[in-house]
């Protein structure tokens, strides 16, 4: 019964005398109709339709009889006679919001489009939802047309939506309109001069339209008119970098990394072009770890492997270490950033710490072979041999098709026994290796 509105209840008199054979119709009407509620609401949907049959049969004139018919034909996937049934119960009662929902709803399921677009067409009238349901059932029939005039009628009604706005723009996609979507983009910065958004979808599409002059006039004159928009600037910062304007590219790009508005990945973006900036103009270093230090609310590490790898590239072997060690801190399974930090503890001399690092790695990843190998290496540097050949001699069975590898194994095996006072067996390693760097 909770499914049924109680409007449709309203109908059927359940209360009338039975002092003559009039009540007793009634009776057997009521007793019927709960049955069939009651038979539905366990699933015997067959038995449901039969209860509700008899009932029309004492009574023909309740729309509600009909649209409980329908539902449990559509149940029992009778789908025709579903239709039927809820085409009487409108046709009894044509105002009904929930009748014409249903025989909708089966449309649909049924991929009946233009009977669903016509009952939708009779539907639009008590809410604006089924105009868009509308607009998505113009769109996939392609009557594209019909579509883009009723999203400009919600449009005017409502204001824009981020929802219609994507119907909007896969119809222009799909029908290559781009000076259509262009044009309707112009019209809302003409109409809103105020409104933010409507500035920034205007400078995407010109960009993807590869109408760069227009994107960066129009961004100039967002920030004429809010001088303190900040998204403005994920715009901005190409542009000035374009026309070689490196310390406005840089204040833009500063705001971006700083400001709250703006989602980590889109910050990320920045970053990586800073890097590639600074790469070119190294006078600007400076200002890169600035704008790095105010994106440590992101929380992703490839900004931060940029920085390291940008480092590297420059020579600063401690500055990359700390920012491969930020990074881990956010991506602790990436196995080549710890890779990368191991190998920097050897190159920086810290054998101790490379050791312990890797002796932990190898309780997560035992059966790669670089872990082994850096730990024998640490452990050769301590004058440890005896721990460093057990560490080489176990990574040995892991090596697959790198030859490289296996030449760094065996010198390091070679040093192993030398720090062991074993010089026949050093030298035994020491020339595989050498057999290894020979070419055939």
């Amino acid at each position: 019964m909770l499914f049924i509105p109680m409007n449709h209840y309203a109908q059927v008199d359940f209360n009338k005398s039975t002092n003559d054979d009039l009540g007793e119709a009634e009776d057997r009407f009521q007793e019927l109709f709960f049955e069939a509620l009651k038979q539905k609401g366990i699933e015997n949907y067959d038995r449901s339709v039969q209860a509700l049959l008899k009932c029309i049969e004492l009574d023909d004139s309740q729309s509600v009889l009909y649209y409980e018919l329908g539902k449990n034909y559509i149940y029992l996937k009778n789908f025709g006679a579903a239709e039927d049934a809820l085409k009487k119960a409108i046709k009894l009662e044509q105002d009904n919001e929930w009748y014409l929902d249903a025989l909708y709803g089966l449309y649909v399921d049924q991929k009946e489009s233009d009977k669903a677009i016509k009952t939708l067409k009779e539907l639009v009238r008590y809410h604006s939802d089924y105009k868009e349901d509308l607009v998505a059932l113009y769109m996939s029939t392609k009557k594209y047309n019909e579509a883009l005039k009723l999203l400009d009628e919600l449009d005017a009604e409502l204001g824009v939506s981020f929802k219609r706005d994507y119907m909007r723009n896969q119809i222009y996609e799909a029908t290559g309109r781009k000076k259509d979507q262009i044009k309707n983009l112009e019209k809302r910065v003409e109409n809103n001069p105020d409104k933010e958004a409507n500035y920034l979808a205007l400078i995407y599409r010109y960009s993807a339209n590869n109408e760069n002059e227009k994107a960066f006039e129009t961004a100039k004159e967002l920030l004429k008119v809010n001088p303190n928009s900040q998204l403005v600037h994920l715009a901005l910062y190409k542009f000035y970098l374009e026309e070689n304007s490196a310390d406005k590219a840089i204040e833009s790009m500063k705001i971006v990394v700083k400001s709250p508005q703006i989602k980590p990945e889109a910050k990320l973006k920045v970053l990586s072009d800073f890097v590639k900036f600074t790469k070119k103009n190294p006078q600007y270093e400076s200002a890169l770890i600035e704008a790095t230090a105010f994106a440590a609310d992101i929380n992703s590490s490839e900004s931060l492997i940029e920085m390291a790898q940008y480092y590297l590239t420059e020579g600063n072997k401690n500055k990359a270490l700390y920012y491969y060690e930020q990074a881990i801190k956010i991506d602790s399974d990436n196995f080549k950033v710890l890779r990368n930090i191991l190998l920097l503890h050897i190159d920086l001399m810290q054998y101790d710490i490379a050791s312990s690092k890797a002796k932990n790695a190898l309780d997560i990843y035992p059966s790669q072979p670089i872990l082994y190998l850096v730990n024998g290496v640490a452990l050769n540097k301590l004058k440890k041999g005896k721990e460093a050949l057990n560490s080489l001699e176990m990574g040995l069975d892991f090596i697959i098709d790198d030859v490289k590898m296996e030449i760094d194994f065996y010198n390091q095996i070679s040093i192993a026994y030398s720090l062991l006072n074993n010089e026949v067996k050093a030298k035994a390693f020491s020339d595989k290796a050498k057999q290894l760097e020979t070419p055939n």
